[in-house]
């Protein structure tokens, strides 16, 4: 890798002098800023103000054009490549989705637009709302929560509203697998609820025997996901929401791994109650970065009136409104949530149709199923049988060539392939959880396939090959600890 080209910082490239803007007179001058003097100034606290100018990069215009250009090169996204990261779907965001989010008439909107002038927009809202009621088998659903997280704490403010509306103030445990996503019990402990672990089966499935002495009059509910982390699907999962239903308690869905589910099952038809749904997951939105994102929350009939305000409701005339509810537990965003993604999502729905997303689930179940029987001669599958869109691995088969879950991770950059999730979930020392999607071609799959066969064929005849990699990245093999530990974070 050529670091002239792609390794160096701006500041590297910067040259005294050099510019390539020139900003417009300003009407305010220096005396004005430091002084408040004028009509328009705003004086600025003498203790505000730098004692010398910022320490910036100072480049023409070329050189900023190419070196971001350039970093660009280095960013890897489903558009570049493929992007196995188990638990995450990272499948391809169709570019109407993009067209559609930037259409005029929504990229331009004020989210304080009135009603009768946003009735465009409000109907795109509830017919997402719709299509994710009849899609997750709900009764409604909000749009409102900002990501699958705030989805999650959302949720359980619903059941915790719902308990407390009945009076049921004593229900402040949460049942949480030990297989389960961190955010889980971390939504949990923020909505003020006590988490209580159980424990999986040797097949990762929930303990049914070990669920049973947990429930009792303390618990508002269980959050689960079906499939699970290691992409098993849960087949005791009546038994289980019947359980915890006659103990009093509600049966949350963590939506994380709806994806194979599309076509398949839906969730209120497993008995559970409250649902979120990761629309970067499921319905190709974009993923990563931080955001923006979108986490909606479905609930069953008679739990309605606890989603959060506000809710876009229609009039006896047709025209659609937003309301707000004293019974509501309150607003979890400042508007409707992040209708740029929401856009996106609806076209997605309606670009695939109902027999489009039927197909969905099944595909990717299918490519799960065919890359983990590629390969489990060469990495050790403790789970037999089939999976749903993903499945875990503990490492190499051949735990004696000093390998690790991680050297075939960054192996992986040198063949141009993101790595899948590793060291997770935690029921494995040395897991690799990989996800391929339905959106990944056979040859792309056979690709991936080829590669991590080659890896495994490096670690067993010359291992130091795997264990320095990678070898052609512009950071090559740095020490992961200390760059957690001291992370260089400024330019000197």
């Amino acid at each position: 890798m050529n670091r002239e080209i792609y390794g160096k910082l701006v500041f590297e490239l910067s040259r005294t002098g050099r510019r390539g803007y020139r900003l417009p007179a300003s009407h305010i001058s220096e005396n004005d800023l430091t002084e408040g003097k004028g009509e328009k100034a705003a004086a600025i606290p003498q203790r505000l103000l730098r004692g010398a100018a910022p320490e910036l990069p100072e480049c023409d215009e070329l050189t900023v054009v190419r070196h971001y250009n350039n970093m660009s090169t280095n960013n890897f996204g489903v558009d570049t490549g493929f992007y196995p990261l188990g638990s995450c779907t990272m499948k391809y965001n169709p570019k109407i989705n993009e067209e559609m989010a930037a259409h005029h008439g929504f990229a331009g909107a004020h989210p304080a637009t009135p009603d009768y002038a946003s009735q465009g927009r409000l109907r795109l809202y509830r017919e997402l709302e719709l299509a994710l009621s009849e899609i997750g088998g709900m009764a409604e659903f909000t749009l409102n929560p900002f990501a699958g997280a705030h989805g999650e704490l959302t949720g359980l403010m619903v059941i915790r509203a719902y308990h407390d509306s009945r009076g049921d103030t004593g229900r402040r445990k949460v049942i949480v697998p030990d297989s389960a996503h961190g955010t889980n019990p971390a939504s949990a402990a923020v909505a003020g609820l006590e988490v209580v672990e159980v424990k999986s089966l040797p097949d990762g499935t929930v303990d049914v025997e070990a669920l049973r002495p947990l429930l009792d009059d303390t618990v508002a509910g269980m959050m689960m996901t079906n499939p699970n982390t290691l992409g098993i699907f849960e087949r005791n999962i009546p038994e289980i929401a019947k359980m915890v239903h006659e103990a009093g308690g509600l049966m949350y869905y963590d939506g994380a791994n709806l994806n194979p589910m599309l076509g398949a099952a839906r969730p209120g038809d497993m008995g559970f109650d409250v649902m979120h749904i990761n629309l970067h997951k499921t319905f190709s939105t974009p993923h990563g970065g931080g955001g923006p994102g979108a986490g909606p929350v479905g609930v069953r009939a008679g739990l309605e009136q606890f989603l959060p305000s506000p809710r876009v409701v229609e009039r006896e005339d047709g025209s659609l409104a937003l309301q707000f509810s004293d019974d509501a537990l309150g607003s979890v965003s400042g508007t409707l949530g992040n209708f740029a993604v929401q856009a996106r999502a609806l076209a997605y729905i309606l670009s695939l149709g109902s027999e489009g997303l039927m197909e969905a689930g099944p595909l990717a179940t299918l490519n799960a199923n065919y890359v983990k029987e590629a390969l489990k001669d060469d990495y050790l599958l403790p789970i037999e049988g089939v999976c749903k869109h993903e499945f875990v691995f503990d490492g190499l088969r051949d735990k004696s060539t000093g390998v690790t879950t991680l050297n075939v991770a960054k192996r992986l950059l040198d063949h141009g392939y993101h790595a899948p999730t590793i060291y997770f979930p935690l029921l494995f020392h040395e897991s690799l959880m990989i996800e391929p999607t339905e959106t990944e071609s056979k040859e792309t799959l056979d690709d991936f396939i080829a590669v991590m066969h080659d890896i495994a064929r490096e670690a067993r005849e010359t291992p130091e090959t795997v264990i320095n990699a990678p070898h052609n990245t512009p950071v090559t093999h740095p020490d992961d600890t200390a760059a957690a530990l001291n992370p260089v974070v400024t330019f000197e």
